[in-house]
């Protein structure tokens, strides 16, 4: 198996190197250090098996899988605690927690050996997952977003609001609309729901962003952002939000 390492600590990946030199019929590739190295040595080596790290900086392990296009067979190396680990197992997603043993490296690669050749693509099969950590408070702080043919990394907080346009999920920042694979529904999940809040059915918003609620059309109104931008707030959203600001 044709085998590529990504962690942003070197020390990690120097000990993943030495445990796979005593492993017999795989090849280590290549080693990337960051999410963005990481998306575009896979879309250029293709490899068999991609060891990746979930918690790093800038973009996660989710994020890579969520920036391409046919993401490969992975087995994620994290060091949640073992309560959010409970969620890798119920996605039936595998694992390494750290310190990773010669052993169970060893079992994660033979596993993964032609067990991915069929069944969901991995990016359907982490929303189960990703739902299942926010539920415990793991909510997404970075979003790996379309900029032409480039991935661009956001922070949550700098997003304004999401929309949907043509059947299409976009991410608003400033007077930038960024293409996101994922759905409006899955983001709304994923998200911190103390700080994003479905408007209606199209968009989800920032709350830090909402300058002033606007009366419109018979009765209803519309969200004015920091920006300037406006956004629907549907009626049956009006009355949650007036629970959550007390206007």
């Amino acid at each position: 198996m044709r085998i590529l390492i990504v962690d942003d600590e070197r020390p990690a990946r120097e000990r993943l190197k030495r445990l796979l030199d005593g492993i017999e019929g795989v090849e280590l590739i290549g080693e990337a250090e960051d999410g963005p190295q990481a998306v575009a040595l896979i879309e250029r080596v293709r490899p068999d098996l991609v060891l990746l790290d979930i918690q790093m900086p800038g973009l996660d392990g989710f994020g890579v899988i969520e920036a391409l296009e046919e993401p490969p067979p992975v087995v994620f190396v994290t060091a949640y605690d073992e309560y959010a680990i409970q969620a890798f197992e119920v996605s039936a997603l595998d694992y390494l927690l750290k310190p990773i043993s010669h052993e169970r490296l060893e079992k994660a690669i033979r596993r993964a050996h032609g067990a991915h050749a069929e069944g969901q693509p991995l990016a359907s099969r982490l929303t189960p997952l990703l739902e299942n950590l926010a539920s415990q408070g793991h909510y997404l702080a970075r979003l790996a977003v379309r900029d032409g043919n480039r991935i661009r990394v956001l922070d949550a907080d700098a997003v304004d609001w999401l929309g949907v346009e043509n059947e299409q999920t976009f991410v608003h920042v400033g007077s930038e609309a960024y293409l996101i694979r994922r759905t409006l529904v899955d983001l709304e999940m994923l998200l911190d729901p103390a700080r994003f809040f479905r408007a209606h059915r199209s968009a989800v918003v920032n709350l830090d962003r909402v300058k002033e609620i606007v009366p419109w059309f018979k009765g209803s109104h519309k969200l004015r952002l920091t920006t300037g931008a406006e956004v629907e707030l549907s009626r049956a959203q009006a009355r949650a939000l007036r629970e959550i600001l007390g206007w």
